[in-house]
């Protein structure tokens, strides 16, 4: 259940933007900062707090995320201003963060090897639920009670998962005693990741440009002295020490870098350049994530069995096809060819999602579980965050700081066009990282 509250909440928000666009009057940059600081907040705040789950209990942040949820979604629905919702959806990822660090390291800490790649495979499968109700349910209540309904349907939900966890989650996990936490880390990582994405979505100025750099200076520095460290935020000696390891979570960061902005940019194009309501457009983007809930768990169970790497390489293949295909649309684009192409890449993501997570934790061992967990997260997090990036500097370049109307439309439709050839060129690219890893079944008889 708690897989599944997060990607319902944030697949809904993603169809209603179009209609928080108009009733706040926001220009498309500011727009894509609506999902972009969620994410945002998420990547800053998910070591940190990973490291915090693992010193004082994994259950403990899990409650404390959905907690955090709950209010910020109030807060959210509530917002009269653009700037109070983006800071909505900044508390909003902050809790997202407690919940992303702790899920998958639970779950591996309970379950032997031999069921992991079952059980993440049925956790994935959550996921996908959440992000196939996400869109329907979000255009449903957007179109008929208005926008601010998509920021607290779910709370419901959120509580529900909260008095489960608190009455039925028995027990307290955590990692080994004596830990310290990396306060200079946390802060060198959360400000270079900031600066990152700041820079990102001023492009082309001169300031946005330093930022970037001095972020990229940052990150560096980060790793060295992470790599110094007994208690390190961020295992770097794990990540490059381990073949497997390290080729399975760049894929997963291409992986999602490649595939997270499609609902976001569907969603203008069903609404803006199709003219759809956003229940019909929310029904249409059900195909994608449809199609990763009924195939994860089975891609998971043939992980278990077979070689992940050639499952997830087939996956990442699939998706790019499906992303290129997309960036072919135009305004006559059949419904039949989109849904066609979401259904591709949903089934290229199933097979590429719970392979690439039984890969990632069955090549460390147990007592790296937590870290190998909040390094998943990590991935998924910072690539969700990088591609909606990469869609914030197209729409900088080819459509401006603009209010989206019916005369921006051609520029509109140049800029999805443009992201889709960029995203589909980087999913081909994560193949080869993919392949790369080597076989993960040799590794483990070594």
């Amino acid at each position: 259940m708690g897989a599944f509250i997060t990607p319902l909440m944030l697949s809904g928000v993603n169809v209603a933007i179009p209609t928080i666009v108009e009733g706040l009057r926001i220009d498309a940059i500011t727009a894509s900062w609506i999902p972009l600081a969620y994410l945002l907040s998420s990547a800053v705040f998910l070591l940190p707090f990973g490291r915090l789950g693992d010193m004082f209990g994994r259950k403990k942040m899990f409650v404390s995320g959905m907690t955090t949820v709950t209010v910020a979604s109030i807060l959210a629905s509530l917002a009269q201003t653009p700037l109070a919702l983006i800071l909505c959806r900044v508390l909003q990822g902050t809790g997202a963060a407690m919940i992303f660090g702790t899920g998958i390291a639970i779950l591996s800490s309970v379950y032997p090897p031999e069921k992991r790649g079952r059980v993440l495979g049925l956790s994935v499968s959550f996921v996908y639920l959440g992000l196939t109700c996400g869109p329907f349910a979000g255009g449903w209540v957007t179109q008929h009670f208005g926008w601010r309904s998509v920021f607290i349907f779910h709370v419901p939900v959120v509580v529900l998962v909260i008095v489960i966890a608190l009455l039925n989650l028995k027990g307290e996990w955590r990692g080994p005693a004596g830990q310290k936490f990396d306060f200079p880390g946390a802060i060198l990582y959360g400000a270079s990741m900031i600066a990152l994405m700041y820079g990102f979505s001023d492009l082309p100025a001169a300031s946005s440009i330093f930022l970037i750099l001095l972020s990229v200076v940052g990150l560096s520095v980060f790793f060295k002295y992470e790599k110094k460290l007994e208690y390190p935020l961020f295992n770097v000696n794990l990540f490059f020490a381990n073949q497997v390891f390290f080729y399975s979570c760049m894929a997963a960061l291409i992986m999602y870098s490649s595939t997270f902005s499609v609902t976001f940019l569907m969603s203008l194009y069903l609404q803006n350049i199709k003219g759809f309501t956003p229940q019909f457009a929310g029904f249409i983007m059900i195909s994608q994530p449809l199609m990763m809930t009924l195939f994860s768990p089975l891609a998971g169970r043939m992980s278990d069995r077979h070689e992940p790497r050639l499952i997830t390489s087939s996956g990442m293949g699939l998706t790019a096809a499906g992303l290129a295909s997309l960036a072919t649309l135009n305004p006559q684009t059949s419904t039949i060819f989109i849904v066609l192409a979401l259904i591709i890449i949903g089934f290229g993501f199933a097979l590429f999602s719970s392979p690439n997570a039984n890969a990632v934790v069955s090549s460390v061992e147990k007592k790296h579980l937590g870290a190998a967990s909040g390094t998943i997260a990590t991935m998924r997090v910072v690539g969700q965050m990088f591609s909606m990036g990469i869609v914030t500097l197209v729409f900088a370049l080819l459509l401006g700081q603009v209010q989206i109307s019916p005369e921006r439309h051609g520029q509109l439709l140049a800029s999805i066009n443009a992201s889709f050839i960029v995203t589909s060129l980087l999913c081909l690219i994560g193949v080869y990282f993919s392949l790369k890893r080597g076989n993960l079944r040799a590794a483990q008889s070594l």
